[in-house]
C-alpha cells in the first residue's frame, strides 16, 4: 500500500533542492578572469640597456613580440589584456598593457616605455629613453582605441 510522505520529511526535500539551486545560480555568477598575451616584467626589461642591446640580445632575453612595427621594423610591441566575465554578460576588458621597444636604424634599443589604461585612457606607467621624442605612439593609440569593441568572436579566434 502507498504510504504518503509526512510534512517534515517534504519540506526537508523542498529546502534542499531549493539550497542546491540557489548555490548552481550563485555560481554561475562568479567572476571569471582571462589573460591574453605577454608583457615582460620590470625584471625582465631591467636586463635590457638602452643604447647598448640589439634586437637579438632583447629577443634573447624577454623573447620576440607578436606585433612589430607596421610601417617600420623599428619598434616591438608587447601587448597583455585582461577580460573579466561575469556570468551570462559579455567580457570586459578591465585591464591592458603595452611595453614598446624601440630600435634605431642600426637596431640598437633607443625606448623602453610600458603603457597602461587608467580611466579608459593610455598613460605611460614607466619609460627609460635616450630622446624625448616618442616614436609608436599612434600605433598604441589605435591599440587601445579598441578598447570595448571586442567580441566574442574575436576572442575565440
Amino acid at each position: 500500500m502507498y504510504k504518503r510522505p509526512d510534512h517534515n520529511s517534504m519540506t526537508r526535500m523542498i529546502r534542499t533542492c531549493v539550497a542546491i539551486a540557489a548555490i548552481a545560480v550563485l555560481s554561475a555568477c562568479v567572476a571569471q578572469t582571462r589573460n591574453h598575451g605577454y608583457v615582460p616584467s620590470e625584471a625582465e626589461l631591467g636586463q635590457i640597456t638602452v643604447g647598448k642591446d640589439t634586437m637579438q640580445t632583447v629577443g634573447e632575453a624577454v623573447g620576440r613580440p607578436s606585433a612589430e612595427g607596421l610601417l617600420d621594423a623599428t619598434g616591438w610591441y608587447y601587448v597583455r589584456s585582461q577580460f573579466k566575465t561575469l556570468g551570462a554578460f559579455a567580457p570586459k576588458e578591465v585591464d591592458r598593457q603595452v611595453v614598446a621597444i624601440s630600435f634605431n636604424d642600426k637596431g640598437v634599443v633607443s625606448n623602453i616605455e610600458r603603457f597602461g589604461l587608467e580611466g579608459g585612457r593610455v598613460v605611460a606607467l614607466s619609460r627609460r629613453v635616450t630622446s624625448s621624442n616618442t616614436r609608436g605612439i599612434t600605433f598604441l593609440q589605435q591599440l587601445f582605441g579598441n578598447l570595448g569593441r571586442i567580441d566574442t568572436g574575436t576572442l575565440i579566434q
